[in-house]
């Protein structure tokens, strides 16, 4: 692991609001060929080698980095952990085609390039014959009346498409993000109606892993999914009719490609971005008042020391004082307190505080996990339910942590439990973001030291 520069910079944050994930068709040699690695995309500056998403996600970083670490961002964070569970999902899927016997996946061929193709260019023609045949008769309804409130309820019914672009993510007050275990269950009611409103026959049962696949549709592709990728309208009905042909893994290749996509130039990024901060957002407030009070005391004393009789000379010791709050300030601004990076340590995330898993506060004396286990281990540490490929929707407001952590007042929260940040390349990243902090309150307090000790005493005292 390398030397990180002085010039360091933190990743970018990239709005998920904003941010285009690739939609474009993959072709059999970009699916053999990572073209998508962290280090590559412009996005992703920032990121030492170390804490790549590839590294991320094969096991090969410690606390706060880890798969578990990041799932638990796009849970509670980004609110966008689908991604994350469906690339898991996919991942563990091809290994088990794979490993699967060959007399039983014989029976569902490969989804080539050329049937994907024709497959969209199909979906293509369907969509502007159906804008062709709709009638283009303009109703003119008077603004502000209740007929324009009707025609629209009406317009509403008729245009909803089971493969209509969703949000990004469930909302919380919306009904179908709660569903329960016992309705998704059911999925398989729901099925042969996707499969019809895709315009295609109802799949061959006798392939392998074709209940599976009925439920991946049912948790990730379905709209009102539990939990519903951000697909448009055409890679949903070219996914669906993907899988009505056969279960290969190459069915789902563009829809893995534009979900990877998402986790390795949005939500990456803004993990390890979120992940440098070591304290909590009330620990970061407290920091920055701290170094405004000790920078505005400072400036105070230097005011009163220069209306006074006394030697100029004493008007530099005031420097000490503003070199430490300016630095304070500058570190807070990015989410770090100096006193907990003194130590190498940081707070423990809310979900975490009320965790019997996290016990661990001394630094670690064993490596990383280096055979790509982090699925099962994080698992084993209690975090099952968002690592699990299916289940319910990913809301957490029903979480215990959620109530206790709100209870607790402001001076608990800013002295929270503390933990070694055992991932060396974010100690890396801390220790330059520290010398930054450094150097800006040197530079500081060297100009308000040149500017005071040049004004002239005032002798008033």
């Amino acid at each position: 692991m390398g030397f990180l520069p002085l010039s360091y910079r933190r990743p970018e944050y990239v709005d998920k609001e904003e941010f285009q994930p690739i939609n474009s068709i993959v072709t059999e040699n970009e699916e053999s060929n990572a073209s998508l690695k962290s280090g590559s995309s412009r996005s992703s500056s920032g990121i030492p080698d170390a804490l790549t998403f590839d590294k991320v996600m094969s096991g090969a970083t410690c606390p706060p980095c880890t798969i578990r670490d990041f799932m638990n961002y796009l849970l509670y964070v980004e609110h966008a952990a689908e991604n994350l569970q469906f690339l898991l999902w996919y991942r563990d899927y091809i290994r088990r085609f794979n490993r699967a016997d060959t007399l039983y996946t014989d029976l569902s061929p490969r989804w080539t390039q050329a049937m994907e193709d024709e497959t969209a260019a199909k979906i293509q023609r369907d969509a502007i014959d159906r804008l062709r045949r709709e009638p283009q008769t303009a109703i003119t309804i008077p603004k502000g009346t209740d007929f324009e409130k009707e025609v629209a309820d009406v317009v509403a019914v008729e245009n909803k498409n089971p493969f209509s672009t969703p949000p990004r993510t469930p909302s919380v007050n919306d009904a179908s993000s709660c569903r329960s275990g016992s309705q998704v269950s059911g999925y398989r009611t729901h099925i042969q109606d996707v499969f019809s409103a895709a315009g295609t026959t109802q799949p061959f049962t006798v392939q392998p892993f074709r209940a599976e696949l009925n439920r991946i549709i049912a948790t990730y592709i379905m709209v009102d999914s539990p939990r519903q990728l951000n697909l448009s309208s055409r890679q949903r009905k070219l996914a669906v009719q993907a899988l009505a042909h056969t279960t290969h893994p190459s069915a789902l290749r563009s829809v893995a490609r534009s979900v990877e996509d998402t986790l390795r130039r949005q939500a990456h990024p803004n993990f390890i971005r979120w992940s440098i901060g070591n304290g909590n957002r009330s620990r970061a407030c407290f920091a920055q008042v701290m170094g405004a009070a000790t920078v505005g005391i400072s400036t105070v004393g230097a005011i009163l020391l220069s209306l006074s009789g006394a030697n100029r000379g004493w008007r530099v010791l005031f420097a000490v004082g503003w070199t430490l709050g300016i630095a304070t300030m500058v570190a807070a601004g990015k989410g770090m307190c100096v006193i907990l990076h003194g130590m190498h340590r940081r707070h423990v995330r809310p979900w975490e505080l009320f965790d019997c898993s996290t016990t661990d506060v001394t630094p670690p004396s064993e490596a990383p996990n280096e055979e790509g286990s982090e699925l099962e281990e994080g698992r084993r540490n209690g975090a099952g339910t968002s690592l699990d490929s299916f289940g319910s929707s990913n809301s957490y407001e029903d979480e215990p942590w959620v109530v206790r952590y709100e209870r607790r007042n402001v001076v608990r929260k800013v002295f929270d439990r503390e933990v070694w940040v055992q991932e060396p390349a974010l100690r890396q990243i801390q220790d330059v973001i520290f010398m930054q902090s450094v150097l800006v309150g040197l530079l500081g307090a060297g100009v308000l030291t040149a500017v005071f000790v040049s004004v002239p005493a005032g002798r008033f005292f």
